[in-house]
Order: C-alpha cells, then sequence, then structure tokens
C-alpha cells in the first residue's frame, strides 16, 4: 500500500557509479551563470544509453539525480517529466537508483542556502516525490551538505557568493537541516535509508608544528557530521554555531540520524592536502594510504557505516585512472578485513565533466578527464577494470 513504511536494506557492499548533475550558480564575466552539467555532457539527450552503459558494467545500484530546478521550475508547480524519464530508464536498464534531489544548485525563485525560505520548499518537494514515486528507497537528499556550505558561504564561489564565518555557519545549520528533514520523510514514508556524499578533507601535517592546524581543519570539516550524527563539536569549534538561529540547532539535535544510514566518504587525489608547507609528490598508493589512516580517524569517531561514495583520478593524469581504482579497492578490502565497515565504491562519474579543474568557477567548458567513458561516449580501459571488479563482489586484497 503506497505511504507504508517499509525497509529494504542496503547491500553488505556495492560497487556503483554516478551521472554528474552539479547546477550551482558561479559567475561568468561577472554575470550570474548556471552551471549545467547534464547539459553540457549530453546527458539530457542520452540518458537511456547513458544508463545502460552503467548496468553493462555489472552495476545494479546507481547515484542519480534530476536538478531540483527542473523538477520546480515555479515554486510548487512541479514538473515529473525528467524524474519520469530518468526511473523509467532507470528500471529498464535493471539499475536501482540512489536518488538525489538537490546537487549544488537551488532553483531560480530562491536566493540562497543563506537565506532559510528554501528549506520548507525543499520540504514540499520532497514530500511531493514521495507521494508520486513508491518505490525508490534509498536517498543522499542533499549531495555534499557541507561542500555547498563551503563553497557558497564561505570560499564565496557559488550560490550566495559569501565568505564569512557567519554566514557558512548559517548556510551549513540551514543545509544540515534539510537533509535532516528530506532523511525524516523519506523514513515516516516508507522507511527508507539515508546513503550520504559528502566531501571527505585529508588534511596532512606536514610538520608536527602543524598537527594543530590540521586538526582545526578537520574538525571544521567534520562539523556536517556531527550536526548530521548527533554529536558534540570539539573544543576548538567553541562558539562556531552561536550564530545560528537556536530553534535551528534544536530541530537539527531533534533530527539526528543513528540507524538505517551509510555515511558517504566523496575522496579523490585531490582530497589529500598538506598543512604546513608544500605538498609532496605523494604516489598514488601514499595518497590512498593517507586516506586510510583519516577513513580510520572518521570510524574512530563516529562508528557508522560508510562507503565512497566518490571517487576518480580527478587531478590525476587520466592514465592513472586503473592505478587509483586498483589501489582505492584493495583499501577497501584492508579496512573491510579490520572490522571498518565499508559498504561500497561509486566511481564519479560515468562520463567526462566540465570544469572541475576550477571547482565549476571558471565556466569555459574544459573537460576534466574523470569519467570511465570519454566526451564520445567511448569507454576507457578503467572501465574493463572496473567492470573486472564489479564482477567479483566485495574488494579482496589479492585483487
Amino acid at each position: 500500500m503506497p505511504g507504508t513504511p517499509t525497509t529494504r536494506a542496503f547491500p553488505d557492499f556495492v560497487w556503483s557509479v554516478g551521472e554528474e548533475g552539479s547546477d550551482p550558480i558561479v559567475l561568468r564575466d561577472g554575470v550570474p551563470y548556471r552551471q549545467d552539467q547534464f547539459a553540457q555532457s549530453g546527458h539530457d539527450d542520452a540518458m537511456e544509453r547513458d544508463l545502460s552503459d552503467i548496468a553493462a558494467l555489472g552495476v545494479s545500484v546507481v547515484r542519480y539525480g534530476t536538478p531540483w530546478r527542473l523538477a520546480e521550475p515555479e515554486p510548487g508547480q512541479y514538473d515529473w517529466s525528467h524524474w519520469d524519464r530518468a526511473l523509467r530508464a532507470c528500471a529498464d536498464a535493471g539499475l536501482e537508483p540512489i536518488v538525489e534531489f538537490l546537487h549544488f544548485g537551488l532553483p531560480d525563485h530562491y536566493p540562497g542556502f543563506v537565506d532559510t525560505s528554501w528549506i520548507d520548499g525543499f520540504c514540499r518537494y520532497v514530500e511531493a516525490f514521495l507521494a508520486r514515486y513508491h518505490d525508490p528507497q534509498w536517498f543522499t537528499p542533499v549531495n555534499e551538505p557541507g561542500i555547498t556550505a563551503l563553497m557558497s558561504a564561505r570560499f564565496g564561489m557559488w550560490n550566495d557568493r559569501l565568505a564569512t564565518a557567519e554566514a557558512h555557519a548559517t548556510a551549513l545549520a540551514n543545509v544540515a537541516l534539510a537533509n535532516l528533514e528530506a532523511i525524516a520523510r523519506i523514513r515516516a514514508d516508507r522507511g527508507g535509508w539515508w546513503i550520504g556524499s559528502e566531501g571527505f578533507d585529508v588534511p596532512v601535517a606536514i610538520s608536527e608544528s602543524a598537527i594543530a592546524d590540521a586538526d582545526d581543519r578537520r574538525a571544521l570539516g567534520w562539523l556536517v557530521w556531527d550536526l548530521h550524527l548527533g554529536r558534540t563539536p570539539p573544543p576548538s569549534l567553541d562558539g562556531y554555531l552561536d550564530r545560528v538561529e537556536p530553534s535551528i540547532l534544536d530541530r537539527i539535535g531533534t533530527l539526528a540520524v543513528e540507524d538505517r544510514l551509510v555515511a558517504g566518504l566523496d575522496i579523490y587525489p585531490t582530497s589529500v592536502a598538506a598543512v604546513g608547507g608544500d605538498r609532496p609528490d605523494w604516489s598514488t598508493d601514499e595518497l590512498v594510504g593517507h586516506a586510510v589512516a583519516e577513513i580510520e580517524r572518521w570510524h574512530d569517531r563516529y562508528g557508522h557505516p560508510f562507503w565512497i561514495a566518490e571517487t576518480s583520478n580527478l587531478t590525476l593524469p587520466v592514465d592513472q585512472q586503473i592505478p587509483w581504482l586498483d589501489s582505492f579497492s584493495a583499501a577497501l578490502a584492508h579496512l573491510r578485513e579490520n572490522d571498518r565497515p565499508a559498504r561500497g565504491l561509486c566511481w564519479y562519474s560515468r562520463g567526462d565533466q566540465f570544469d572541475w579543474q576550477t571547482a565549476l568557477t571558471n565556466p569555459v567548458g574544459a573537460v576534466t578527464e574523470v569519467g570511465l567513458f570519454d566526451t564520445d561516449r567511448r569507454a576507457r580501459p578503467v572501465a574493463a577494470r572496473f567492470r573486472e571488479l564489479a564482477s567479483t563482489g566485495p574488494p579482496r586484497a589479492e585483487l
């Protein structure tokens, strides 16, 4: 019966692929400009083929979202044609989607993430989706809540284009609240799971004198997890959230998630950051080794199962795709063998992206060569290696 809560657990391990659909507003020649990765990649026209190509890799779970602005072109007026087509294409390809509602961009009728008006609108949108589509069980309501707030309100690069601690704290709380409100509605409707996706910074102190700075950077990056998972932020962040309306923080605390979740850690070569000195010329295995140490540190604090919700060779040459994939697969095997509940790996994304060399801030259509398929939809050698790994089930150290 529609609306009756049901639960289908997330698998022990999944090999997954995502379709890049970022759509924040940036500046181009000083004028606000909507980045549209679906349009740039041609996915709008090739959706069925793209999803079929993902399934042909031996994948059964896909990270997928249609931009909110397309589903709600006017306040409270929904256009379900994009979702109808996408979910039908997933079903035809034999793919189960991890449904995503928001990927860095708001509809044009909302001013930005610091303003609170979008939260209620987002909740209404999620409710409308749930009323229409009864099958999806796994959701990433907001992709990378922490990165959304950081880029929009701390670094001043996207959307609000603000760059203060006060704006960042406000935006972070707003985005966390919207995500948690969506999760609460999903669970009330069908007992669904939160399958997270969050940027995962790996700060590496280059010297002993930089350890404190690395710890501070880590604390700020993990604040998004403290909010979602009901943890008290470390002393170094005392007062940081004083800028936020107490009622918002109280509501976040009420909604904190403790079960039916797989935390998403999005890790790329560029995620590994040197603190207190120049970045060494780390090898692929060294980069992954630093990431593993940080994952273990994260798990020691939060204790929840996790998956690598995004990874690719971003910032490494395209000929390093297979070494990066192999090294990360071996790392996940190591983690699982040591009682760290790694539940999957998602290559992000199916195809090449655009302008990610500059975090989307220089919108010139420069190709970012990170896809399993190139811009002409030709499979790269890494696609065959991914298919091989996916066919073996959970990663094993000897592969």
